[in-house]
């Protein structure tokens, strides 16, 4: 099914990345970090846009913490950025040193998961790939354990391939 491989974890953490030992005391300077290290597709590069997808992260974590618990958090735009779906794409980042976050479990974040999608529909897709990831205790190991980038994409690869089409 061409639709299941064009909005893959895998094609949408390619799109974004994986990016290690983020700077940060707190989810404004991590995020501001996060936005800054960024490959942005071009429709979203150069500073005025880093600075709205910044500011429109900012803006939905000030409604409610996007921390989900077991040391993670789901930052994304309360509204889509991106109008195409080849722009969506996910950034997985490692802070250097855990965050405060203010989860509900208490646990301060040590992986972000930044969403950037073309719709709602594609983002609560996005979001249910997620965490239908982060239920497999494996690919959460991987997470804790801040893998290498190719180790992280092999297991989005192997557990795409179980998922129920």
């Amino acid at each position: 099914m061409e639709e299941y491989k064009d909005d893959s974890l895998f094609t949408l953490v390619g799109r974004g990345g994986v990016y290690y030992q983020l700077p940060g005391n707190n989810s404004r300077e991590a995020l501001t970090s996060l936005i800054d290290m960024l490959k942005l597709p071009p429709s979203l590069d150069g500073a005025v846009n880093r600075g709205e997808l910044l500011k429109a992260v900012l803006e939905r974590e000030a409604l409610m913490t996007t921390a989900v618990g077991r040391g993670i958090a789901l930052p994304h735009p309360r509204n889509p950025l991106v109008t195409e779906t080849g722009l969506q794409f996910v950034a997985i980042a490692f802070p250097a040193t855990p965050v405060g976050w203010h989860a509900l479990d208490g646990e301060p974040v040590r992986t972000l998961i930044l969403i950037v999608s073309a719709s709602a529909k594609q983002h609560l897709h996005t979001l249910s790939r997620i965490n239908y990831f982060c239920q497999h205790s494996d690919f959460r190991a991987l997470l804790e354990s801040r893998a290498p980038k190719e180790a992280i994409t092999q297991a989005i690869t192997e557990i795409e391939q179980t998922w129920t089409r």
